[in-house]
C-alpha cells in the first residue's frame, strides 16, 4: 500500500491552475478532515444547502448543515461554491400551489414571491461566506428539439424565472459570481441550446457571470472534441468557466451490468486515460477555468452508486474507497509537468 507521506497534494499541484474542489455532506468532514483538507481548496455542499433542506416548510429555514460546511471551509481556508438555489428538483411542493391540497398552482405573483423571499433569505445569510451561486440548475432539455425543460417553474412563470433568480441573487450580494449549471454540457445539442439560452440573458443584461461544465462523464463519452467545442462555444460569450460535479464513471450511461465487484485493471486504465486527457484540456484552457470540482471525494462513497441501475457499486474517482490514489491520480498529476 502506497504510504501517504509520499503521495503529493492535488490541490498544491494545480495551485498555480485552478481550484480543486469536492461536493461534501457533514458525515465526511468529521470522518475524512485530514483527508479533504489535503487534497482540496473548495468545497460544495452536496444536498445541504438545496431548497428542500434549507426550506421545508414556508418561512421554516434551517441552516444548521450548510454552516458547518461553511464553518469548515473558513477554519482550513478554502472557498465554498453555493449549491443551488433554483432547481426543478429537490425542491419542495408547497413553494408551487395556493393549498396546502396542492389542487391548485400558484399564481405567477405568488411564486416570484415566494422565490424572492428564498434567495434573499439563503443568499444574505452566506453573504460573507459563499464565493459563487450555481443560481440556476438544470433548466435546459435534454431531449427534442425543445430548449427549455418542463417544469412548475417554467409552467407557472415561463423563461423568466432564469431572469428573475439571477437578478436576485444579484441584488442580494453584487459580489458574488453568479453561474448557470447543467449535466451532458458537452453533448452539441444540448450545448447549442444552453449556448442560446444564456447568449439571451447577455442580451437582455442579466447578472450571469459563469457556466458550470457538470462534467458527470464516463470511460467513452463525451468525446474530446466535443467537450473543446463546448468550452470554446461558453467562453466565446466572456464568462468564466467551473468544472462543478466531475466524475467519471467506469460504466457507459447504457451498461447495465451490476456483476462487477471491482473494478477491472483494464478499466482503471482507461479511466486514468480519461483523466489525463481530461486535465490536459483543462490545463489548455486554464485562461478560462478558475476551478475544478469533484462530486465527492473518493469511492468509498459516490452518487452514483446504485444509479442508474439498483445494487451497484461504483469507482468514478481519483481516490479508491480506502482514500488512496489511483492510477488516474497519478496520471492527472503528471499532466503539470508536461
Amino acid at each position: 500500500m502506497t504510504n501517504r507521506l509520499f503521495v503529493p497534494s492535488l490541490k498544491d499541484t494545480f495551485l498555480e491552475s485552478f481550484r480543486i474542489g469536492a461536493a461534501v455532506h457533514e458525515g465526511l468532514l468529521n470522518d475524512r478532515k485530514e483527508f479533504i483538507t489535503e487534497h482540496f481548496n473548495s468545497l460544495t455542499a452536496e444536498n445541504s444547502m438545496k431548497f428542500e433542506n434549507l426550506q421545508p416548510a414556508e418561512g421554516e429555514f434551517d441552516f444548521t448543515a450548510g454552516d458547518r460546511i461553511v464553518q469548515f471551509a473558513k477554519e482550513n481556508g478554502m472557498s465554498v461554491r453555493g449549491h443551488t438555489l433554483i432547481w426543478h428538483a429537490q425542491t419542495p411542493k408547497w413553494i408551487f400551489y395556493e393549498d396546502a391540497e396542492k389542487k391548485k398552482l400558484a399564481s405567477k405573483e405568488l411564486l416570484k414571491a415566494r422565490m424572492a423571499a428564498h434567495i434573499n433569505t439563503v443568499v444574505a445569510h452566506y453573504q460573507d461566506s459563499i464565493l459563487c451561486w450555481d443560481v440556476v440548475n438544470e433548466a435546459i432539455e435534454d431531449k427534442g428539439s425543445t430548449r427549455l425543460r418542463h417544469s412548475l417553474w417554467s409552467e407557472i412563470m415561463g423563461e423568466e424565472f432564469i431572469d428573475y433568480a439571477f437578478h436576485l441573487a444579484h441584488e442580494a450580494n453584487p459580489a458574488a459570481q453568479l453561474f448557470y449549471n447543467d449535466y451532458n454540457e458537452s453533448s452539441p445539442s444540448k450545448s447549442a441550446k444552453i449556448f442560446e439560452t444564456i447568449s439571451g440573458l447577455l442580451e437582455r443584461e442579466v447578472p450571469v457571470h459563469g457556466v458550470g461544465l457538470q462534467a458527470h462523464w464516463n470511460v467513452n463519452a463525451p468525446s474530446l472534441d466535443d467537450i473543446k467545442r463546448a468550452i470554446e462555444k461558453y467562453a466565446s460569450l466572456g464568462l468564466r468557466l467551473h468544472i462543478t460535479e466531475m466524475d467519471v464513471s467506469v460504466f457507459d450511461f447504457e451498461d447495465k451490468n451490476s456483476s462487477l465487484l471491482k473494478p477491472t485493471e483494464a478499466l482503471l486504465e482507461l479511466q486514468a486515460e480519461r483523466y489525463e486527457a481530461f486535465f490536459k484540456i483543462f490545463k489548455s484552457y486554464r485562461a478560462h477555468i478558475d476551478s475544478v470540482t469533484f462530486w465527492g471525494v473518493d469511492d468509498a462513497y459516490t452518487w452514483l452508486d446504485n444509479f442508474p441501475v439498483h445494487n451497484r457499486k461504483n469507482w468514478p474517482f481519483l481516490f479508491d474507497t480506502e482514500s488512496m490514489p489511483k492510477p488516474a491520480f497519478w496520471r492527472v498529476i503528471k499532466t503539470i509537468e508536461e
